[in-house]
């Protein structure tokens, strides 16, 4: 019970407002009275209230009217209407205007208290999603995106225009860490306030046997341990945002139900033979060459062309440096606000170790490492010894010291193009450099963007 909630009661009847401020000031609730409809207006103009309780048959303007000028000011209100008139009609009317609830006299005490309890707590955890929205919408909106780089610039001037468009097809390209997740997020927001829940999905981290289920729902008694019916993850982006992250290691057994997702935009739950219209914007991303994929055999290449409609590439944080002082700066006075305490900041040396290292883990590297300093400095400048960098080239990493590099190619005719001995020399490199594109450019001596 939120002993706090303030209530106010509409009623022209004396009697009648004193008994429900009996009821509920028993209950540890503040109430205000009010004998007419226009004296609530007044009321809710002086102070806050969290629930109205008004008779429906008043003089002047019944409730019916009060409830609809209450709602065009104050549409979470929780309202309630009385009367000793009831009928079906006039509930439904009342339900139609917006009315929470709907109470015949005379009044249930109990009734009357579990109504009201059930509201408030209502309204508290609508509330309490309006501000954790809130806070979404700024935590992942384009605003707080700034970037000096003219590659990320390009970068996000695309998602901008592509959020213009709440049911394009995108997807995002970036090494592990860049903030694919990130990005999608503020695609979703700016995307208008008609979007509704972003839902995640990680086809890496979802056993095969489950992917399915976990996407689609299922019925109860589909397979072994389906005891009851399951919403899947379409049913709960629906007027929303379906992100499926890490896309490249969807099994090769679910990508063609993929493919008729996105072709017919419908689907089908586990065990059961009725299509569901899918209405939401879909966003994947992963961190492999879908191109090469293909070439592999590991992913299918007309899904791949389905999902190539809007490419975004997120350049690694070794091509764009110039930003690391910015985000260290935001990363940082995050800490100061998780942690509480003063946080001066970089040294130079540390900032200049920041800027010259290679970010195999990108964003989420650098996020992780100037959390970890900000701890253990006790509110000094960070200096070059808070930072656990990483070996900057890993043996592994390094040119072979032999003089000659030799490959041996082996294709049947129908295979052999110069693009198929391309596609293998690109991934000879990665697998030589451990899937580090910039050590594998430096290899090939050619450019990171060959890798796109």
């Amino acid at each position: 019970m939120n002993s706090s909630a303030r209530i106010l009661v509409v009623d022209d009847k004396q009697s009648f407002c004193f008994m429900i401020n009996g009821y509920l000031e028993d209950a540890g609730y503040q109430v205000a009275c009010a004998a007419s409809a226009v004296d609530a207006l007044v009321e809710l103009e002086q102070g806050n209230v969290d629930l109205i309780l008004s008779d429906m048959v008043m003089p002047e303007m019944d409730g019916v009217e009060l409830l609809r000028h209450v709602h065009s000011r104050y549409p979470q209100l929780p309202f309630v209407l009385v009367t000793a008139h009831g009928s079906v009609d006039s509930a439904v009317a009342a339900m139609k205007e917006g009315a929470e609830d709907y109470l015949l006299k005379p009044l249930n005490r109990e009734e009357l208290l579990l109504v009201v309890a059930r509201l408030l707590e209502n309204a508290r955890l609508r509330a309490s999603f309006n501000r954790m929205q809130d806070n979404e919408r700024k935590k992942f909106s384009f605003q707080n995106m700034i970037s000096r780089s003219a590659v990320m610039g390009g970068t996000l001037a695309a998602a901008k225009r592509v959020a213009e468009s709440p049911r394009t097809m995108v997807s995002i390209y970036g090494e592990s860490g860049v903030g694919k997740e990130v990005l999608a997020r503020a695609i979703h927001i700016a995307s208008g306030e008609n979007m509704t829940s972003f839902v995640a999905v990680n086809c890496a981290a979802i056993p095969e046997t489950l992917l399915e289920s976990e996407l689609f729902g299922h019925l109860k008694g589909a397979f072994t341990g389906a005891d009851h019916e399951r919403e899947g993850k379409c049913s709960r982006a629906q007027g929303g945002t379906l992100f499926l992250d890490e896309i490249g290691d969807m099994p090769l057994s679910l990508q063609p139900k993929l493919l008729r997702l996105l072709e017919e935009r419908v689907y089908e739950k586990v065990g059961s033979d009725r299509l569901v219209p899918l209405d939401c914007r879909i966003i994947v991303a992963t961190h492999r060459n879908l191109e090469i994929c293909c070439s592999q055999g590991t992913f299918r290449r007309d899904l791949y062309h389905r999902l190539n409609i809007f490419p975004i590439v997120i350049p690694p944080l070794r091509d764009r440096r110039e930003d690391i002082p910015q985000l260290a700066e935001h990363f940082l006075d995050t800490c100061r606000k998780h942690q509480g305490k003063s946080l001066p900041g970089l040294s130079q040396a540390a900032l200049d170790q920041l800027l010259t290292y290679d970010w195999p883990g990108n964003v989420r590297e650098l996020r992780n490492l100037l959390e970890y300093a900000s701890i253990i400095t006790n509110g000094d400048l960070i200096q070059p010894e808070h930072l656990r960098l990483q070996q900057q080239l890993p043996s592994s990493h390094e040119e072979p010291i032999n003089s000659r590099i030799s490959l041996t190619f082996n294709f049947s005719p129908e295979e052999f193009s110069l693009d198929a001995v391309n596609r293998q020399v690109i991934e000879w490199a990665l697998a030589k450099c451990n899937n580090n594109k910039s050590f594998a450019a430096r290899l090939l001596k050619a450019s990171r963007k060959l890798f796109y």
